[in-house]
């Protein structure tokens, strides 16, 4: 028997002849340190381990706890852990205590994890910080998904007025950078029931040249052409897999950061991918993505193009 992992669901598959069979799905790990970002984080997670039949893990990890005061690091993840019962007694619940730097301490729990959820800031954060430097190391430097929660919205509050579900919306990405992306966003329209909007902003260039065949009467259709066609590239696969999914295509001139941070105000999840790469070191988010996490008014999640 071969053990294969399948990247776009983060699922370990057992795999004997020509049948495959899920035997484990990664949990979702969230990073707790008491402050009401982590514990609205917890509240999101909550929610979407329910909508994907997973568990949770909290983690509260630091290098400080015998300075830091109480409560106690136990004391954190135990009053979480019972959060989690009393939101949704059917998922699944374990804790973790780690002496360790946040950041490695997630960045390490998310190989072995479906997604990494973080609040928008900690305890620690100094007032007046739009992210929490925990919060933007983990985006810029996994291996894979993380959502950061932003916004003030509970899962009650998932519906516009006229009770339709507000959509994910995905921000398509230069080539090679959303294909993950892409399937992560799906998956995530089909476990709510809400639509998906992908959107490819477009602007013109100070200096219009003909080099490009599409580019050959007014050069404004020639840039809306190309973007249409990088979203028809990133729809083929999935809208085979998932043809409930209702998809809305927008094809926007404008710059893209303040296109998608528009469609935040109405969206229940907004979706980014970015292109990592193993021979570079430091946070590897690109401007569109920096922004979005600082200024999104609701959850962004932020998965990675790997090499």
């Amino acid at each position: 028997m071969t053990r294969v992992r399948v990247k776009p669901e983060r699922s370990v598959f057992i795999r004997s002849g020509r049948k495959a069979v899920v035997v484990m799905r990664l949990p979702l790990v969230v990073g707790v340190d008491g402050s009401r970002f982590s514990l609205h984080a917890v509240d999101w997670a909550i929610d979407e381990a329910a909508r994907h039949g997973l568990p949770l893990r909290l983690v509260n990890a630091s290098l400080w706890e015998h300075y830091e005061g109480r409560p106690t690091a136990d004391d954190i993840v135990d009053a979480a852990a019972e959060r989690v019962r009393r939101r949704n007694p059917d998922v699944k619940v374990d804790t973790e205590v780690l002496p360790a730097d946040p950041v490695d301490a997630l960045l390490h729990e998310g190989r072995n994890a479906t997604i990494v959820v973080t609040g928008s800031r900690g305890r620690g954060g100094l007032k007046g910080m739009l992210l929490g430097s925990v919060s933007l190391a983990v985006a810029g430097r996994a291996s894979g998904p993380v959502v950061v929660v932003r916004g003030e919205r509970t899962e009650g509050d998932g519906a516009e007025p006229d009770g339709a579900r507000r959509p994910v919306v995905l921000g398509a990405g230069d080539p090679g950078t959303s294909g993950a992306a892409t399937w992560f966003a799906f998956r995530e329209a089909a476990a709510r029931g809400c639509g998906l909007e992908i959107v490819r902003a477009w602007r013109r260039p100070a200096h219009v040249t003909a080099e490009h065949p599409l580019i050959a009467g007014d050069p404004a259709h020639g840039h809306q052409e190309r973007a249409s066609l990088l979203i028809d590239a990133l729809l083929r696969g999935p809208v085979t897999e998932y043809p409930d999914v209702r998809v809305h295509r927008s094809v926007v001139e404008g710059l893209t950061r303040q296109v998608l941070l528009q469609r935040s105000a109405t969206a229940d999840l907004l979706v980014l991918g970015v292109r990592r790469s193993h021979s570079r070191g430091g946070l590897q988010l690109g401007r569109v993505a920096h922004a979005v996490l600082h200024h999104a008014e609701c959850p962004v999640a932020v998965v990675p193009e790997l090499p």
